[in-house]
């Protein structure tokens, strides 16, 4: 089978792969994934990659730090900033129902390089998600364990013995996340949608039971104050707002939501990975904009319910930073429930690590099926109908960086990572407009060109509130891709000219 640069597709760096050839690709069948996921199984991929860590720490040190009982808006607001990257990401799902989300789109809009910029950037996005969830996630069992009085050896628990230290457990999870994704997506699924019930479950247990401590007193005011301008850290929005607005971020008063909503944005991250499902659903076109949408949805609706919950039950000024709900029910005499908090916190972590993992590998066979790694790696399992080279190659390196490395400094590249696709993907649905507005779209994006610009906007503003680090990071990862792409993808591509065949 052949692909081709359809008419007006350009050449070159931004050559385009027509759309029909994308769809014509999935139905090799060497390289055809298993469809067998429903609505459901996506909106419950959503929730089990969002509702994270964030849900149980990041509200009180909002709160507390910033925006006072209206994180709530804060959380709101950036919920609404998803939103409008979700109804993007909804068209081209359904419109490309291909493995690989961003990479693919960008790939049928805005041509090969642009394609594999956001393909590099989504597999560093997701490798370094993945580990950084995996320690966390060791951290909570280490926690649980000690409690019960089994301790593992510091060298083997991610702290330095005689200059050496192995994150035991990190490493053990995502060896064994790799094989359930190897065995299968309807496995997967079944795995995460029990796991997503419990840690779902654990989350309206604690709402409901803390709806009869809250206080009405501890939410006056709703909005406290402005007390004095906000730690943004060496970000680049504090001096831009200064010099176009005239103000700096500050803690409290209204400003305050909006600088809170910069930094909770981040317990969304990873509902998109929804998209990179497409191919293994049943009916994409219907299914995967009721998966983005529902699991953001449920999303918010948790995270606003939460953030009421916890300020109603302690005053926003004695929250503490690490644990505030474990703690606020602490304070309120009720010990037990800060301790199914950790153990949902536990076990919500590994589908979070699932999920990350299941997006990667996905994003590495659509660009190897393309021919911009090597194709090798885009050969299914012949029983389980899985990317079984790309799962484990990517699961073992992402087993060694969360047993070897420490990556608190680097958790931030997630974060640009994610919202550069977001920008790339509402770029696209524009471009793809005007280009091919003869294609079938089961959904289509409300309001265009004014919904994708609004998204274009609103994700490069909440980029520019992260550190010069993370860009300085960010521009290095760009540039090695850059290099390896001029070097070998390019060469190596399916619409290189008589290069047209997956070997």
């Amino acid at each position: 089978m052949s692909a081709r640069v359809p008419k007006g597709g350009g050449g070159g760096y931004f050559r385009t792969k027509d759309v029909e050839q994308s769809i014509r690709d999935t139905e090799e069948p060497e390289h055809a994934l298993n469809k067998s996921l429903s609505a459901l199984d996506l909106t419950v991929f959503g929730v089990g990659v969002v509702i994270g860590t964030g849900i149980f720490v990041l509200t009180g040190q909002i709160a507390r730090n910033t925006a006072g009982p209206a994180v709530a808006l804060a959380f709101l607001a950036a919920g609404l900033v998803c939103a409008l990257a979700a109804l993007c990401y909804a068209e081209f799902a359904s419109t490309v129902p291909v493995a690989g989300s961003a990479y693919t789109f960008a790939y049928a809009s805005l041509g090969e390089l642009p394609a594999w910029i956001i393909g590099w950037d989504l597999m560093l996005e997701l490798a370094l998600g993945c580990a950084v969830v995996a320690v966390g996630w060791s951290g909570y069992v280490r926690s649980l364990m000690d409690n019960a009085g089994w301790h593992l050896p510091a060298r083997l628990s991610g702290g330095e013995a005689d200059g050496f230290g192995f994150d035991l457990l990190a490493f053990v999870l995502v060896l064994v996340i790799t094989g359930v994704l190897v065995a299968g997506m309807k496995l997967s699924a079944r795995i995460t949608s029990l796991i997503v019930a419990v840690k779902v479950g654990v989350v309206l247990l604690v709402i409901v039971a803390g709806a009869f401590f809250i206080e009405v007193d501890n939410w006056r005011p709703f909005v406290p104050p402005a007390e004095g301008t906000a730690d943004r850290g060496s970000g680049l929005a504090a001096p831009l707002i200064q010099v176009m607005f005239g103000y700096e971020p500050t803690t409290f008063g209204v400003q305050g939501i909006f600088t809170a909503a910069a930094v909770v944005f981040f317990a969304f991250i990873g509902f998109d990975i929804v998209a990179t499902a497409a191919e293994e659903t049943r009916n994409p076109q219907r299914d995967v904009p009721r998966g983005l949408l529902g699991s953001l949805i449920v999303c918010t609706v948790l995270y606003v319910a939460v953030s009421l919950v916890v300020t109603g039950m302690e005053k926003y000024t004695r929250l503490t930073v690490d644990a505030p709900l474990a703690d606020a029910f602490k304070a309120t005499g009720h010990p037990f429930y800060a301790g199914l908090i950790s153990f949902g916190a536990a076990v919500g972590l590994t589908t979070v690590c699932l999920i990350l993992l299941l997006g990667q590998s996905r994003v590495f066979f659509a660009m190897s099926r393309d021919g911009l790694l090597p194709r090798a790696f885009s050969r299914v399992h012949p029983h389980y109908g899985t990317p079984y080279r790309s799962t484990v190659l990517l699961g073992v390196v992402v087993a060694v960086i969360a047993g070897f490395t420490s990556l608190s400094e680097l958790a931030e590249l997630v974060n640009i990572g994610t919202l550069f696709a977001f920008v790339v993907v509402a770029i696209g649905v524009v471009v793809l407009r005007r280009t091919r507005p003869d294609l079938p779209r089961a959904f289509r994006t409300p309001l265009v060109p004014a919904l994708p610009i609004a998204s274009v906007l609103a994700s490069l503003w909440l980029m520019l509130n992260l550190p010069t680090e993370t860009w300085l990071r960010f521009g290095a990862w760009m540039l090695l891709g850059t290099v390896i792409y001029v070097a070998y993808g390019r060469g190596h591509s399916r619409l290189s000219a008589g290069k047209g065949r997956v070997d």
